[in-house]
């Protein structure tokens, strides 16, 4: 399996993904540091952060911008790697080889899954780091709620990413469904949407039970996207 996962790197042009993933940390980086310390969220007239309700401390901040963008970016890896293969006919290619298409599609899977997840940790380590240790030197428009020197907060971590990208299952099994990589893609921000949802001061982001339920039917989703697929016809 970990041969056929280099193999689907290498063969989509992982380079391709790495540098984006790059310039998309070095942005939310850019982008929270100036709203924690230049003050660009801050209202104009009273100089007090204009956020949001949900959203006044900076971890509310960092984890509503990072999961956004990489749910975004692993459904549209999902729909390179996967929906594109169909549309533009390697999958038939691929399913010809004396491989079991179960086991080619669950590779393509997690070769997005392991790319995102390590990606998304590596840029919430990266910006909580920054902001937390430039807070020893500059004062912050927005709460430091976090301890980096408590075990918990890299478990809390590590469980936010993995749940984060594995909902982006569902909206691979949305676009299978449709035979459409924008169908993907339009999915992945309508899960975001319900996962942050907001109306008046109640807000779905702090739900303890809602990302328990979409990571199931995230996994039903994985499991239905390779199911019985050796019998079925390419779409």
């Amino acid at each position: 399996m970990l041969k056929l996962i280099k193999l689907e790197w290498k063969k989509n042009n992982i380079e391709k993904y790495i540098r984006n993933a790059v310039i998309l940390i070095v942005l939310l980086n850019a982008f929270l540091f100036a709203q924690c310390y230049l003050g660009i969220a801050n209202d104009p007239d009273t100089g007090i952060p204009d956020a949001v309700p949900g959203t006044f401390n900076i971890s509310s901040q960092v984890e509503l911008l990072t999961n956004l963008s990489f749910l975004v970016f692993t459904c549209v890896m999902l729909a390179s790697f996967i929906i594109s293969a169909y549309k533009n006919k390697t999958m038939h290619l691929m399913f010809s080889y004396p491989i079991k298409r179960q086991k080619i599609i669950i590779s393509k899977m997690l070769a997005v899954w392991i790319f995102n997840f390590t990606a998304l940790t590596v840029a919430k380590l990266l910006i909580y780091g920054i902001l937390f240790y430039t807070s020893k030197f500059m004062t912050s428009d927005f709460p430091i709620d976090y301890n980096m020197a408590d075990f918990g907060f890299y478990i809390q971590i590590i469980l936010k990413s993995a749940v984060t990208v594995t909902i982006g299952f569902i909206a691979l099994f949305v676009g299978r469904v449709f035979k459409s990589s924008k169908a993907t893609i339009v999915a992945s921000f309508l899960l975001f949407f319900l996962m942050n949802g907001t109306v008046g001061d109640f807000t779905l982001a702090d739900n303890a039970i809602l990302p328990i339920v979409l990571t199931v039917v995230s996994l039903f989703c994985a499991f239905l996207s390779v199911f019985n697929i050796e019998k079925n016809d390419v779409m």
